[in-house]
């Protein structure tokens, strides 16, 4: 059977600088690779939090052109970044003026805390509580 994982998701950015601030600077994330396109007049930014060969990663296309806020569309839903503390992170993030869409609580009908954020293009971006703090 042919093997297959997750490389990155690619979202359309209007200002590739406050994008970068947005995922690096306050989400921690690190700029992998940046590349222009001079005769296609973009940007190409791959982010993450690890190798790309080792972690999917988040491609930010900044087209030089363009001025006009993205249409999400009705079949985008969200990234989701995972955090130990999804109520610290909440405080964090409003304390740095990131707009909290759904304050930090228990999932529905789920057993996980969530909360919602949006980034600067309106893209939304879940806060889930860390898997990883559930495993003993």
């Amino acid at each position: 059977m042919t093997e297959y994982r997750l490389a990155h998701t690619m979202i359309r950015v209007l200002d590739l600088e406050a994008s970068l601030n947005f995922y690096c600077s306050i989400l921690g994330m690190q700029v992998l690779r940046r590349t222009d396109y001079e005769e296609g007049r973009f940007t190409n930014t791959f982010i993450g939090y690890g190798p790309e060969a080792e972690f999917p990663t988040l491609e930010l296309t900044n087209n030089w052109d363009d001025t006009e806020t993205y249409d999400k569309g009705n079949g985008w839903g969200h990234l989701c970044i995972e955090t130990p503390d999804v109520y610290k992170a909440c405080e964090d993030l409003a304390a740095q003026g990131i707009k909290i869409t759904r304050p930090a609580g228990p999932m529905k009908h789920g057993t996980r805390v969530i909360a919602f954020c949006e980034d600067p293009d309106g893209y939304k971006v879940e806060l889930n509580e860390s898997i990883l703090k559930h495993k003993t």
